[in-house]
């Protein structure tokens, strides 16, 4: 029996990944779809737990060899991707997959599996608010930090392309909303 999909997705810095932490915590159900990305890794990340880090040449040659079902250049010769074998892993020990996701990525992993995904958007209070968040993080130059503003600025008007919009206006709200999302969802 294949499982289900749940894809998070909003701009960086909206709560998304606090979310789907709590999430994973409150329902064993769900596992995590841990992506694929050329960047560095950040503090206390680690490979093969936040994200698989692999060099740009390897993972030209794993879309050259159709091993993603979905990936993208998110930002400038930053490339952030879904491998066929993390879903297929994850389902194989009877468990549904949970995405902390970008939003295009998010989109073509609806597009892909359609009902069999559920697509939630994660809704900031507002861009103003995301820029303090992701200026308070310290984690990324000048230049980065610029980049992920203006990508967050076009990445939230793709809400409404996604089965749910959930409002992160207060975190544990939001926490409580999305519980209640995946529960009806995973019911169907």
């Amino acid at each position: 029996m294949k499982g289900k999909l749940i894809i998070f997705s909003a701009p960086s810095g909206a709560g998304k990944t606090t979310i789907v932490h709590h999430l994973l915590k409150t329902n064993p159900a769900l596992s995590f779809s841990i992506s694929a990305t050329t960047r560095e890794q950040r503090g206390d990340e680690e490979h093969g737990k936040d994200y698989y880090f692999i060099s740009q040449s390897d993972f030209l040659h794993k879309i050259a060899q159709k091993e993603f079902v979905e990936f993208e250049e998110v930002y400038s010769g930053t490339f952030y991707g879904t491998l066929r074998s993390e879903i297929e892993r994850i389902w194989a020990g009877g468990k549904h997959v949970i995405f902390d996701i970008d939003v295009e990525g998010g989109l073509h992993l609806k597009k892909k599996y359609g009902e069999n995904a559920l697509a939630i958007f994660v809704d900031p209070p507002s861009l103003e608010v995301l820029i303090t968040r992701l200026t308070a993080r310290g984690t990324d130059a000048p230049e980065k930090l610029a980049e992920r503003i203006k990508k967050a600025d076009k990445e939230l008007q793709y809400a409404s392309r996604f089965d749910v919009v959930l409002k992160n206006h207060d975190l544990a709200t939001a926490c409580t909303e999305a519980e209640k999302l995946v529960t009806e969802f995973l019911k169907q």
